[in-house]
């Protein structure tokens, strides 16, 4: 505003002030007042009045355009999710068959048989067995396979899988008389893949193996096991192994590592804002007897979660954050995901192809890294991106491959699963697939 515009203005003030001071005054007085203020006081009053109402329609400009930027993020993470959706028919009978509902449901089961539907399966191996959802179907869709092999450190799921698998396979050789599978089955992490593989036959590990899957999520039997201590919102204990002969337990983490250690978990495995907040109440709570049950931790983690953030869901999603984190931290998962991803590579037969499910971020970009990385091995300059219509083997779900020296990978793009599929299994959502075939 100009000098001239705020003396003006500074005059106003006064005039208001006088007309205020002389109540006892009568209507024309105010009229007879009004009438002689002065052109600048008429002027600053519309520009005043222009101003407001230049700063009102600012206002709702910079709504609309944040409503317009949030609509056009919106657009493009709705064009992005649909062009990695999986655009194979959900096939609901299937995932009645192999899946249990209430245990265990095979994610993108449809997608998995589809990618290896164009090999022999002479060879296969599951490294994350599970309830066997994915394996069972596996096998019934190749009757040319003649060696399976099944790891899981769960022992629970390990048992059920068992039983399943050992059932397939009577069956399909019963039924031909030609067949003659042979699984195998492990009580056992998918790190130790190429002595497992050594220890079935020696001459897997020179042959190859035409496909192997790894489906890093976690089963429902073991979420909804309060004592498995995996579950936001079931009260158990503190544990979260994998594998429950281990010896590190949340507990264990939670009560006597470092407090800078604490907030490393927090930040770097559960991507977690707020982490000093939590860190300083984690170590806080050690002088009152310390966290032994998933309830207290829920409740700690509540009490630092500001309720005007998202309120229910806020809380219960900065606690997903922090189980997850823990979990990560006392499975070492990422760790034995990159050196079990480079492992399961070498394995491979040539043509044979590696198969990942993740389900959060972290797991995605080291999949997608370490995939990179592979085909990189002896390559000099860039990969080469090829759209699927110009490749000669093409295959209808395979829509952009990064070629390289060490490999190819046939997913530029992660897949993600289909809208039905979601609808029936919501723990789907965060699914992501990349698969690398080897040279």
């Amino acid at each position: 505003m100009s000098s001239h515009a705020i003396t003006a203005a500074t005059a106003a003030t006064a005039a208001v002030k006088q007309l205020l001071l002389h109540r006892s005054s009568t209507l024309p007085l105010l009229h007879y007042n009004h009438r002689h203020i002065s052109s600048s006081l008429l002027a600053v009053a519309t520009y005043s009045s222009a101003l407001s109402s230049s700063t009102r329609n600012k206002k709702k400009l910079n709504r609309k355009d944040n409503s317009a930027s949030s609509n056009r993020r919106a657009l493009t993470d709705s064009v992005v999710k649909r062009r990695t959706r999986s655009d194979k028919k959900f096939d609901e009978d299937n995932f009645r068959q192999f899946g249990d509902t209430g245990t265990h449901i095979p994610v993108m089961l449809g997608e998995v048989l589809e990618i290896f539907d164009s090999r022999k399966l002479h060879s296969f191996v599951d490294c994350t067995l599970g309830a066997a959802g994915h394996s069972s179907a596996i096998i019934q869709a190749h009757p040319e396979m003649q060696t399976y092999v099944g790891l899981d450190c769960d022992p629970v799921a390990h048992g059920k899988a068992k039983i399943k698998i050992d059932t397939i396979q009577a069956a399909t050789n019963s039924r031909d008389s030609t067949s003659d599978l042979k699984t195998h089955t492990f009580l056992r992490n998918f790190k130790h893949i190429r002595s497992t593989l050594s220890e079935v036959d020696e001459k897997l590990l020179i042959s190859g193996i035409n496909g192997i899957l790894m489906d890093l999520g976690m089963s429902s039997m073991q979420v909804n096991n309060a004592n498995r201590g995996f579950s936001v919102l079931c009260d158990g204990p503190l544990d979260m192994r994998m594998d429950p002969q281990a010896s590190l337990t949340a507990e264990d983490i939670l009560n006597s590592w470092p407090e800078a250690e604490i907030g490393q978990i927090l930040r770097d495995y559960g991507e977690e804002n707020n982490w000093r907040a939590l860190q300083k109440r984690i170590v806080k709570a050690r002088s009152s007897g310390g966290l032994h049950s998933t309830s207290e931790l829920v409740d700690l983690i509540r009490s630092c979660t500001s309720g005007g953030k998202g309120g229910r869901q806020g809380w219960i999603k900065t606690a997903t954050r922090v189980f997850q984190a823990l979990r990560i931290a006392v499975n070492d998962e990422l760790k034995t995901l990159e050196s079990s991803l480079y492992d399961c590579y070498r394995c491979l037969a040539p043509g044979g192809r590696l198969a990942v499910i993740s389900f959060h971020s972290l797991e995605d970009r080291i999949v997608k890294q370490t995939f990179l990385n592979i085909i990189n091995t002896g390559l000099t300059g860039e990969n080469k991106t090829v759209d699927s219509e110009n490749d000669d083997e093409k295959e209808a779900w395979v829509k952009q491959m990064i070629h390289g020296a060490g490999g190819v990978i046939l997913t530029k793009r992660p897949v993600t699963p289909s809208e039905d599929e979601e609808k029936l299994n919501v723990r789907c959502r965060s699914a992501k697939l990349r698969v690398i075939q080897r040279h």
